[in-house]
C-alpha cells in the first residue's frame, strides 16, 4: 500500500512561514533541529490531519562562514512529494524496469528519491525498516534529488 505523507517547501524565515500557515488553519505538529546537517524541519497539518496530509517546512541554516543564506528561485523552494511504500526495493525495481532513474537509491533500506517526468522530486520511504540489500546498498546517487 502507498500512503501520501507530505509535501516539502524550503523557507527563508521559518517563524513568518509558520505564522502564515496558522492564519490558514494549520498547526505545527513537530519540529526537528538537525545540527549536523544545519537545517530545521517543521511539520504542519490541519487539525485531524497529522500524519495524513502534512506540509514540511525546511529551513537551511545560514552558512557558518557568514556568507549569504540560500535564496530559492524558479521553484527551488518546492522540495518534494513523499510517499510511504510497503517494499522500497520492489517499488524501486518496478520504477527502474520502467526506465525511471533512481536518483538516490535506497542504500539504507529506508529512503529513496526519484523524479517525475516533469522533474518533480519524489521521496519514497519504507514502512518500517528493511536490511540493506544489493544492488541498492552500493548504488551511487545520480543527478540531483
Amino acid at each position: 500500500m502507498t500512503k501520501y505523507l507530505h509535501s516539502m517547501i524550503r523557507v527563508t524565515d521559518p517563524d513568518a512561514t509558520v505564522d502564515f500557515f496558522k492564519l490558514i488553519g494549520l498547526e505545527e505538529v513537530r519540529r526537528f533541529d538537525v545540527e549536523a546537517g544545519r537545517f530545521t524541519l517543521i511539520f504542519l497539518a490541519a487539525p485531524g490531519q497529522e500524519g495524513v496530509a502534512e506540509v514540511e517546512l525546511t529551513y537551511n541554516w545560514p552558512a557558518e562562514d557568514g556568507s549569504e543564506p540560500e535564496q530559492y528561485e524558479g521553484g527551488r523552494n518546492f522540495g518534494h512529494l513523499a510517499y510511504r511504500v510497503d517494499d522500497i526495493y520492489e517499488t524501486c525495481r518496478r520504477l527502474m524496469d520502467a526506465g525511471v532513474t533512481i536518483n538516490r537509491p535506497p542504500r539504507d533500506g529506508h529512503m529513496a528519491f526519484v523524479r517525475s517526468p516533469d522533474g518533480i522530486s519524489v521521496e519514497l520511504l519504507q514502512d518500517g525498516n528493511l536490511p540493506a540489500q544489493e544492488p541498492w546498498a552500493s548504488m551511487e546517487n545520480t543527478g540531483s534529488w
